[in-house]
C-alpha cells in the first residue's frame, strides 16, 4: 500500500530551499493538471518553460516505454545509438558541429563556462580568462553559474565565488564596450532574459555583441536553456537575431520534464574539451536521448513553430484586453510563448499576488522576479485552453484589484 503524503510531509522531510504551494499534482494531460483533491488547473506555467509539448504526450510515453524495455544507462566509456541520433539531429538543425550531453541547464552552462576558459587558456594563455555577463541574468545554481549570473542574491552566503567575472546592463552596448578587453575570453548572454524579467535582446545590440567578441577574440555563449526548443517560435532564439554564437546551452523544454540538457559548440571551440577534461555520469543516457529526440521531432515542424507565433498573439491580445479593464500592467513583452507582464507600481515587488489569486481560479502562472508575471505554457496548448485560462486570469486579477 502506498503511504499517503501531504504538503506537510514536505516540511518534515525536505531541505527547506523551496516553499511549494499546497497543490500536489498527481496527473496531467496536455495543458491541464489535476491535484490530490481532483481539482483541475490550466497550466500557463509549463513547469517553468519545461513541458514544451504538454503533460503525458502520447509520443513521449511511447518512446519512454519502448526504451525502458531495452536499457536505461550505459557508462560513458561507450556511446549509444539514441545519443548519436540526437547529436546528429542537433548538429543538422543548428550552427553547431559538436554536442555534449548532461542533465540540467546548470550543468550545460557549467560545461560552457569551463569550455570557454579552457579554449582561451590553450589558444591565448591564462591571462585571457575573464567572462562578461549581464545584470539580471540567470545561468544556474552551481557555484560557477551563480557567479556568472547577474543576480547577487544567489551568491550571498556562498562566497568566495569564482573570480574574473564582470557584469554590465543588458542591451547597453556602451557599457559592454567599456568592459571588454583582450583579457576577455567570453561574453555570456540570454537572447531573452528569463528570470530577469522576460527582456528580449535588441537585435542591433545582439549583433554588436557578436562584433565585439570577434574583435577581441572572445567566444559568444548563448544560454538558451529557457528560450530554446521552439519556445520563441524558432527552434532556437538566436535564429531570430541574425547572430550565430560559438556555444549554446539547451535544457528545460528539451526533455519536456525528463532530465536532459546539452551544450552545443562549433568544431573550433569544442576541440578544447579534450579527453578527460569534463564529463557527466548520466549525460547522454539512452532514456533521456530518445525522449529529447522525440521532443525535437514534435516541435521542429512548420505547424508547431508557426502556431507558437499565432498563440503569442492570442496571449498578448488577451492580456491587453484585461489590462484595458484593470490597468495592472505597465508593459507586456516577450517572444513566442515566453511572455512577461510587468506590474504597475501599485503592485511593485508583489507580482506573486497575481500568481496566488490565479491558483484559486484554477490557473497556474509564474513570476519572473518580484515585478513580472510570466507565462510559459506548452507550445501545443489549444486555443480553447488559452481562452479559458485568460478568463480565469481575469477573474484572479479582479480579485487582486478588489482587495488592494
Amino acid at each position: 500500500m502506498t503511504e499517503q503524503v501531504t504538503r506537510a510531509t514536505f516540511d518534515d522531510v525536505m531541505v527547506p530551499n523551496y516553499t511549494p504551494s499546497a497543490i500536489i499534482p498527481v496527473r496531467g494531460e496536455g495543458s491541464r493538471i489535476w491535484d490530490t483533491n481532483d481539482n483541475e488547473y490550466i497550466d500557463f506555467a509549463g513547469g517553468i518553460a519545461v513541458t514544451s509539448v504538454g503533460h503525458s504526450h502520447p509520443k513521449l510515453v511511447e518512446v519512454m516505454r519502448e526504451q525502458a524495455g531495452k536499457f536505461w544507462h550505459v557508462a560513458n566509456v561507450m556511446t549509444n545509438e539514441p545519443a548519436l541520433r540526437l547529436a546528429k539531429k542537433l548538429t543538422e538543425k543548428t550552427f553547431a558541429d559538436k554536442v555534449f550531453f548532461c542533465n540540467s541547464g546548470g550543468e550545460a552552462n557549467e560545461a560552457a563556462f569551463k569550455l570557454v576558459r579552457r579554449h582561451s587558456y590553450l589558444n591565448f594563455g591564462p591571462e585571457k580568462h575573464e567572462i562578461i555577463a549581464f545584470t539580471k541574468s540567470f545561468h544556474g545554481r552551481t557555484l560557477f553559474t551563480v557567479s556568472v549570473g547577474g543576480q547577487s542574491k544567489y551568491k550571498e552566503g556562498f562566497e568566495p565565488t569564482p573570480q574574473g567575472i564582470s557584469h554590465c546592463d543588458y542591451n547597453d552596448i556602451e557599457q559592454l564596450k567599456a568592459l571588454i578587453s583582450d583579457r576577455t575570453c567570453a561574453v555570456v548572454m540570454e537572447p531573452i532574459q528569463g528570470e530577469g524579467g522576460i527582456i528580449p535582446a535588441d537585435v542591433e545590440f545582439a549583433k554588436q555583441v557578436r562584433e565585439l567578441c570577434d574583435q577581441y577574440n572572445a567566444l559568444l555563449v548563448y544560454d538558451e536553456v529557457q528560450s530554446g526548443v521552439g519556445r520563441t517560435g524558432t527552434l532556437y532564439a538566436y535564429e531570430q537575431l541574425g547572430v550565430t554564437p560559438d556555444v549554446l546551452t539547451t535544457a528545460k523544454g528539451f526533455g519536456n520534464g525528463f532530465p536532459v540538457a546539452a551544450m552545443l559548440a562549433t568544431d573550433a571551440t569544442a576541440k578544447s574539451l579534450g579527453f578527460g577534461t569534463h564529463g557527466s555520469t548520466y549525460g547522454g543516457n539512452p532514456m533521456a536521448c530518445v525522449i529529447a529526440e522525440a521532443v525535437i521531432d514534435i516541435v521542429d515542424t512548420p505547424e508547431v513553430l508557426t502556431g507558437v507565433k499565432a498563440k503569442h498573439e492570442l496571449f498578448v491580445n488577451g492580456l491587453k484586453a484585461i489590462n484595458e479593464k484593470y490597468s495592472v500592467f505597465k508593459d507586456i513583452r516577450g517572444m513566442g510563448l515566453l511572455i512577461g507582464a510587468e506590474v504597475v507600481d501599485a503592485y511593485k515587488d508583489n507580482a506573486k499576488a497575481f500568481l496566488a489569486a490565479a491558483v484559486e481560479e484554477g490557473l497556474l502562472v509564474l513570476v519572473a522576479g518580484p515585478d513580472v508575471v510570466r507565462l510559459a505554457p506548452s507550445l501545443l496548448i489549444p486555443d480553447a485552453d488559452i481562452a479559458e485560462g485568460l478568463a480565469r486570469f481575469e477573474r484572479a486579477i479582479a480579485k487582486v484589484v478588489a482587495n488592494a
